[in-house]
């Protein structure tokens, strides 16, 4: 693995070079590809290193690989307000397990984010107190981002109760 010219990964490599699976800066976006096992300690790590400073959880999402193994990509994009500089982080999640750790004690705002990821993609976050439905009503059927949602589903109607 290379830094590419990048100070956020020349630092992560040198500490936690061993939990990365890869990097790249294509673009100029600096990105790490990180063991599963090891994410919280390594966003304990990108919050709290000096050189690091990533303050914000700007986004959380996934990607639905549908053909791929591990199936999903949780992707994590950090900022520095210190330091001006961001961060995308890769966590491989397989389909068997569907499941990430949470970051909320890391930052308590990805309660929401890994709510929203459960919603549309199935994924669970062990240590979120709420997985419950975020855009979508309780009683829906199945994840709608993931690639082999039927679009044509129909799904039970909710109405007013009398």
């Amino acid at each position: 693995m290379d830094d590419h010219g990048s100070p956020v990964l020349a630092r992560l490599l040198a500490v936690h070079g061993d939990v990365l699976l890869a990097t790249h800066a294509e673009h100029g976006d600096a990105t790490a590809i990180v063991r599963i096992e090891a994410i919280v300690e390594l966003m304990c790590f990108a919050r709290d290193d000096a050189a690091l400073r990533f303050e914000m959880l700007m986004d959380l999402t996934a990607v639905d690989h549908v053909a791929r193994e591990p199936r999903f990509d949780v992707v994590y994009h950090l900022y520095s307000i210190e330091h001006g500089h961001r961060l995308r982080i890769k966590l491989g999640v397989s389909e068997a397990t569907c499941a990430a750790p949470s970051l909320i004690d890391v930052w308590p705002g990805a309660a929401w984010l890994e709510r929203e990821v459960w919603d549309m993609y199935g994924i669970r976050f062990p240590g979120n107190p709420d997985q419950r439905r975020l855009l979508l009503y309780e009683e829906f059927e199945g994840h709608p981002l993931r690639k082999d949602y039927p679009k044509e589903k129909r799904q039970p109607l909710i109405g007013p109760e009398n």
